[in-house]
């Protein structure tokens, strides 16, 4: 049998392929990280924040070199109805200093530096190529992967499948029979909204580098969802993301869903002559621990978005740190599985160990209730309005009325908006189980 053109091939050079190429070139092993775009970064879709001290075991003073635009300094949550909107504002200056806690970026930019990385410690960039399948030999052991490229198809002992959502190699190694379901797959929509770097500053009570990180529950009208709205140095990232189940169910199509958020009072100010530079879409795993794949096979490994590690429940949207962190451990992993002479799926069984001795499937088990609290019909239907008419109510003044407690605030919003007092107790009993 021919020896492999690579010791590993890596497909997909989104932040997991890169960090898993990266450690498999510092360990002197001959790694190819192939990209389908024509650089790392131009087919991903992001408007978020990263959130990069896992990057502590990656690159030394990262902070001082990652292509960042903002540091969050501000978390907000926005609970909103058509015509009212609840904001809790939360402010860190200690992230605005290293090591920080998250920033905004542009994944076109972190995406081209983090595989820049990975060549630079000796990995070969494979652009332009399509993995359109895998190599197996006669035991069913991956031995690499069938590419669009005319010189052929790619050998090596480990492929670490980092093709993102709907992975197709994941499924065709028979890690992934079904793949993940209209269901626990959400859409993401956003637009890129050029501002002046003073009038952001002003608008969003920021300066220097510091920025904004608002997330908004109560925007997507009957679909289960919620919005986004990031600050970076002189343009925003407004949008939502949706369950694909529900969006086909309400006939409605995205781009109306953020309109209504651009048009939104609480959000309208804040966009105001703001030009449209970009709009783009993107699929989300979203249901969490519990749709993820098998992890390891023979001569495979998947992670990142392939894998469904991902938060995006309405509130919470986490990826890009999963993805890192189980690149980074599925690069260690083969490395110890090629040092051994076995990348049999026993031979690369070290990979669920350190995932598990992690943040990233401690934190994905941990919180594999929250999808589907956070997408269920109370909380996206009937909470906003209930918290929303509670706190005005605490807030409106009728005299000579004199004010009702909260007690029957609540009652009577609970009434308004059909939540029966066992249903908050439910919800408050699954909400302490996942964070508790």
């Amino acid at each position: 049998m021919a020896e492999p053109l690579f010791d590993v091939v890596v497909v997909g050079a989104g932040p997991a392929g890169s960090a898993a190429a990266l450690e498999v070139a510092r360990a002197g092993r001959s790694v190819a990280l192939i990209e389908r775009g024509p650089f790392p970064g131009a087919k991903n879709v992001y408007g978020g924040v990263v959130y990069g001290r896992i990057l502590d075991e990656l690159v030394e003073n990262w902070w001082d070199r990652m292509p960042v635009q903002r540091w969050v300094t501000r978390r907000s949550t926005m609970v909103m109805t058509a015509d009212q909107a609840l904001t809790v504002d939360f402010r860190a200056q200690e992230w605005g200093g290293a090591p920080y806690n998250g920033a905004t970026v542009h994944r076109a930019d972190l995406d081209a530096w983090l595989a820049s990385l990975a060549v630079e410690a000796g990995a070969v960039l494979v652009p332009s190529t399509v993995a359109t399948g895998l190599l197996r030999a006669a035991d069913g052991t991956v031995t690499g992967v069938r590419t669009d490229r005319p010189d052929g198809d790619l050998t090596a002992s480990v492929v670490i499948a980092c093709d993102g959502v709907n992975s197709f190699l994941a499924k065709e190694a028979g890690l992934y029979p079904s793949g993940p379901t209209p269901g626990h797959t959400a859409l993401g929509v956003k637009e890129t909204l050029a501002l002046p770097r003073g009038v952001i500053d002003e608008r969003f009570g920021v300066s220097g580098r510091e920025g904004l990180d608002l997330e908004i529950l109560g925007c997507t009208r009957d679909v289960p969802g919620g919005g986004f709205l990031y600050t970076q140095l002189d343009s925003l990232s407004v949008g939502v993301v949706v369950g694909l189940y529900g969006l086909a169910k309400s006939g409605v199509r995205p781009e109306e869903l953020l309109a209504d958020l651009k048009a939104h009072p609480a959000i309208a100010p804040l966009v105001r002559g703001a030009e449209v530079k970009e709009y783009s879409a993107h699929l989300i795993p979203e249901g969490g621990y519990d749709t993820m794949p098998e992890l390891i096979g023979d001569g495979i490994l998947v992670a990142g978005d392939a894998a469904a590690m991902c938060l995006a429940a309405g509130l919470w949207l986490e990826g890009v740190n999963f993805a890192l962190g189980a690149g980074m451990y599925a690069g260690r992993a083969t490395v110890a599985a090629l040092a051994a002479g076995d990348t049999s799926r026993r031979g690369l069984s070290d990979y669920r160990r350190l995932l598990e001795n992690s943040f990233v499937l401690a934190d994905l088990r941990k919180l594999r209730r929250v999808p589907g609290l956070v997408f269920s019909q109370r909380v996206q239907q009937q909470y906003p309005g209930l918290v929303c008419d509670l706190v005005q109510g605490m807030f409106q003044v009728d005299n000579p009325r004199p004010k009702p407690g909260v007690l029957r605030l609540l009652r009577r919003g609970a009434r308004k908006h059909g939540v029966k007092p066992r249903h908050l107790l439910a919800d408050a009993l699954k909400g302490w189980r996942s964070f508790g």
